[in-house]
């Protein structure tokens, strides 16, 4: 009977333990970015506001769930419970610091923990390496526009000094340099490293450098350290769904895999159907995404906000811009800011660019893109997209401010396509132009946006020719000579190449520059037209000297002809007794 009763309570004992869940399973839960778990699990030890550090972490893992509402909520509700702790302030002014606050306050706040915390005796005399921690996670976190990522190095590197097995501290250390941007990456890869060093299955190390290498474009070292991560910890979900994103956009079945995996290890919540639904969008299902999306927005998870990005996406694909504005605008109004990604505000500015007087809407939200995003090339491809909808609405002063941020955040000239597409989009825009009015202003900064490219790329043709087409579309009824000196700079250009093909270029130039100073030019006495026409046509001579040649013929006759205009012009003005005078076209 003894043996049967000592039985049951060493079962019951071990079923305690079993069941019980502690802080350090939720922190493992939020390590693996299942935050539904997490937050279940904060939410019972948190029952009550009696447990400090339970609340605190209940209120990070509705922060790393980008739910920032539902984490001030939380500690807004401790402290009015009457849970003045250490853990709760920390808490709350992380919160402050994400909402822009003042970092100043901030600071007090965590400096006042530090103090509450230290102990002044004893074998662990001196500062809490947890609440150490704390801080510089709460600087780690956010964009670099937000927080003080020195100040959160500081006490990081206290923390480590304290606690040194801690492989935590230095994710939130690399994170910190990450946030300093410049030249500080060497220091986060060390930061990252040092946390796989201490655990060498600590996935999450592994990770974080995989990402290093992924925003500089190093796919052969990204997968090294994402292998790296997997092999560390195959559960590790994260790694599956930065692998499904890297291959959404180039190989539809990869992401698959890829994705399946993620569900396999993620947690089952409204996070997994999202990216369920950006799968069949990806794959060109439309009807099916929308239904996944219909499918979210009727059961649980009807407040999820990406929903309405899914909604966007896959009306903008289908060729309804008036649901996709729609919705992506619900989407920036319901999400949390700091949740949202640069290929959000990019997306965003493709659907305003659709819209006649959506221009500057679209580059305000590429601008953000900008903004947001850390990797140059991105950057630039934003910035491109931008300079193209500028010219678009012939806003060459708008397109050359944005050609001069991509040359500051490129550090010298852009690659030659770059400025290729740009002035591409200035003369495909004056193309599509039906007006007739010219405006100066607008003429000359278009102009010298080519420029750039010509100046940029002088052994590169198309620079000249773009600059010449632009010209000669501006110049609507030929009378203002804006194409002159463009086809002079080309036709100098091209007088290097002896092929077939540059001759007849700079024949046809000619051709226009002859038409220009015989029947439009009004600048100049007639007599200087007549001569200056004659001038073209020996330099289409030289082009063609072969007598027998048409464009010989042609060029000769016509220089022929206008000399013997000019001679009869000369003898009228003298018999006239009349002075230089101007064309009388």
């Amino acid at each position: 009977m003894k043996k049967t009763i000592l039985s049951l309570v060493t079962f019951l004992s071990m079923y305690t333990i079993v069941t019980a869940q502690s802080i350090d399973d939720g922190k493992k839960f939020l390590y693996y970015e299942r935050y539904t778990s997490a937050k279940q699990v904060f939410e019972k030890l948190a029952s009550g506001n009696k447990d400090a550090e339970a609340v605190y972490w209940l209120g990070q893992a509705y922060l790393d769930a980008d739910q920032l509402d539902s984490a001030k909520t939380v500690y807004q509700n401790a402290l009015t419970a009457g849970l003045n702790d250490p853990w709760i302030w920390i808490g709350s002014a992380h919160v402050d610091v994400l909402q822009g606050g003042d970092i100043n306050a901030a600071k007090q706040k965590f400096e006042q923990a530090i103090t509450a915390t230290t102990k002044t005796k004893g074998r662990n005399k001196g500062p809490n390496a947890d609440i150490l921690n704390a801080i510089g996670r709460a600087m780690a976190d956010g964009p670099s526009t937000v927080g003080d990522p020195n100040y959160g190095i500081d006490k990081l590197k206290q923390a480590a000094s304290i606690d040194p097995q801690n492989p935590g501290i230095f994710i939130n250390l690399g994170k910190c340099y990450l946030k300093l941007g410049g030249d500080h990456g060497g220091e986060a890869f060390e930061a990252f490293r040092q946390s796989t060093v201490i655990n060498p299955q600590f996935a999450l190390g592994y990770y974080r450098i995989g990402l290093i290498y992924q925003s500089q474009r190093n796919q052969e070292s990204m997968n090294e350290w994402y292998g790296k991560a997997i092999n560390a910890d195959p559960t590790f979900a994260p790694v599956y769904l930065q692998y499904f994103q890297y291959y959404s956009e180039t190989d539809v079945s990869a992401a698959k895999e890829y994705l399946d995996k993620y569900i396999a290890n993620a947690d089952k919540d409204c996070k997994t159907e999202f990216f369920v639904g950006d799968y069949l969008f990806r794959a060109g299902k439309y009807q099916e995404s929308l239904a996944k999306a219909k499918e979210m927005e009727s059961g649980s998870c009807k407040d999820y906000p990406s929903i309405s990005i899914l909604y966007a996406y896959n009306y903008d694909r289908l060729g309804d811009s008036v649901q996709a504005k729609s919705y992506i605008q619900k989407y920036f109004a319901v999400a949390n800011p700091d949740a949202l990604q640069p290929a959000d505000y990019a997306f965003a500015g493709s659907i305003f660019a659709k819209f006649p007087g959506g221009e500057d809407s679209a580059i305000a939200y590429l601008q953000k893109a900008v903004d947001l995003d850390t990797v140059k090339d991105e950057q630039l491809k934003y910035l491109i997209t931008a300079g193209k909808i500028a010219a678009a609405s012939a806003n060459y002063r708008r397109q050359l401010a944005i050609v001069k941020k991509m040359e500051t955040i490129n550090g010298g000239k852009l690659s030659e396509t770059e400025y290729f597409n740009l002035a591409k989009a200035i003369t495909d825009a004056k193309e599509a132009d039906s007006s007739k009015t010219f405006d100066s202003s607008k003429y000359l900064i278009g102009d010298s946006v080519i420029m750039l490219y010509v100046t940029a790329y002088p052994d590169k043709p198309q620079g000249y020719s773009f600059r010449t087409r632009f010209a000669k579309m501006s110049d609507v009824d030929s009378t203002r000579g804006l194409a002159v000196a463009p086809i002079e700079q080309y036709n100098e250009y091209l007088s290097k190449d002896t092929s077939e093909d540059a001759k007849k270029s700079m024949f046809a130039n000619y051709y226009y520059l002859l038409l220009y100073y015989a029947q439009y030019a009004t600048d100049v006495p007639k007599e200087q037209e007549y001569q200056r026409a004659i001038d073209v046509t020996e330099k289409m001579k030289a082009i063609y000297p072969d007598p027998n040649s048409d464009e010989y013929k042609f060029a000769d006759g016509t220089g022929k002809s206008l000399q013997s205009s000019l001679d009869k012009f000369n003898k009228s003005k003298a018999a006239n007794g009349s002075g230089s005078g101007k064309s009388q076209k």
